[in-house]
Order: structure tokens, then C-alpha cells, then sequence
């Protein structure tokens, strides 16, 4: 049986990667491929019990880096042994919401966590796995917070966690993500969504297409 492929879509805050991952995903599954969707943190029981702490202050209390990044560790772990490898062996593709490029991004160069520790930690948590394909969703970090704005408004929702941190940290964020794609440039790429959504979708199903064809 063939494998499935491994799709994993990042971006800094207000890029559209949720929408785009489940317009993706029904996509897929109208064109007749068998996937499945994920994200971080969450995906099982215990990395949603893990998501209500990293983004809702569920613990009352403030979150150390430290702690942080090995909540995130934790949380993925999980979702790669339960949810992941056994839908990839099974011929599967896997669309995941965020994945290890996050964990670099946010922790590593928005809170200075040395990223050199970060993927030795990752990669214990991973087993080794890593996305076919990254679709690196960039945009200006001002637009983005300002979709977020209109978005939460809609919702009637507040802005979470991360979503609370100051403006010079998401420019590091987002700084960081580009130099990862700049790193690995065969897996990583870098799509602009600042655009009209169809078009931006219209890319990413091409991109994607070519790897689950290839």
C-alpha cells in the first residue's frame, strides 16, 4: 500500500490556515483522495485537554517558555502516535493545522528559545516524521491582525493567548517562519494570502496536487 502524504500548513496570526486547510480538505476528499484532517495543539484527547492551557490560560497561572514549549512537544507526540503514522500507513493523506515549523517559529524565534535544542527535542517528539509538503501561508503581520480583528468580531470571540502577545513578537514570528522556508526550501513554500482567497487556494491545491501526484 502507498503511503500518504504528510501536508502541513503554517503561518503567522491572521493568515487564513484554518480556512484554507478545511476548503483543502474538502477538496481532496471531492477529487476522490482519502485524508483526514489535524491540528496543534489538539487532534486527540489529550492535546485538546493541552490546548485549552496554551490557549486559554486553562492553568490560571503565567506559562514559562520552557513549559510552553514542552506542552506543545507533549501534544504533538500524541497526535503523531495515535493519529498520524497509523493514517499514513493505512494510504491515508494527513492535512495538518500547524505542526514542528510552529514550534520553531513561536518558541524558538519569538521567545528566543535556542532553536538547535527545539528540533533535537522535536524530533523525539515526531519519531523522525516530517511533512511531505509545508505550505508556508505569509502574510504582512498589520493585515493579519487586522483579519483577526474582523474575524474575533464576528465570533464575538477574544483574542487567545498568543494572540495577546505584543506586535514585535508576531514580527519575530513571522521573520522566523521565513527564515525556515529560506532553510528548507525543498519542503517549505512560501505562498502570499494576502491576496483574494480563491486564487490563494487555487495555488495551494496545484502545489499540493503535484506532491500527491508525484
Amino acid at each position: 500500500m502507498r503511503r500518504g502524504k504528510f501536508i502541513t500548513l503554517e503561518g503567522p496570526e491572521g493568515s487564513g490556515k484554518s480556512t484554507h486547510a478545511r476548503t483543502l480538505v474538502a477538496r481532496m476528499t471531492q477529487a476522490g483522495f482519502s485524508v483526514i484532517a489535524a491540528r496543534e495543539p489538539g487532534g486527540t484527547r489529550l492535546g485538546e485537554a493541552i490546548r485549552k492551557l496554551l490557549q486559554q490560560d486553562a492553568a490560571d497561572e503565567p506559562l514559562g517558555s520552557e513549559a510552553e514549549l514542552f506542552l506543545f512537544m507533549a501534544s504533538r507526540a500524541q497526535l503523531v502516535q495515535q493519529v498520524i503514522l497509523p493514517a499514513l500507513a493505512k494510504g491515508i493523506h494527513v492535512v495538518c493545522d500547524r505542526f514542528a515549523d510552529s514550534t520553531s517559529a513561536y518558541q524558538g524565534y519569538g521567545r528566543g528559545v535556542d532553536l538547535d535544542r527545539i528540533l533535537m527535542i522535536n524530533d523525539l517528539a515526531v519519531q523522525g516524521l516530517m511533512p511531505d509538503v509545508t505550505l508556508l501561508l505569509d502574510i504582512p503581520v498589520a493585515i493579519g491582525f487586522e483579519r483577526l480583528q474582523v474575524r474575533n468580531a464576528d465570533a464575538n470571540a477574544q483574542k487567545d493567548r498568543i494572540e495577546r502577545e505584543a506586535l514585535g513578537f508576531h514580527e519575530r514570528v513571522r521573520d522566523g517562519y521565513l527564515d525556515l522556508a529560506r532553510r528548507w526550501p525543498d519542503r517549505i513554500r512560501r505562498i502570499d494570502t494576502s491576496g483574494v482567497f480563491s486564487e490563494v487556494n487555487e495555488e495551494l491545491w496545484r502545489v499540493v496536487k503535484r506532491v500527491i501526484d508525484g
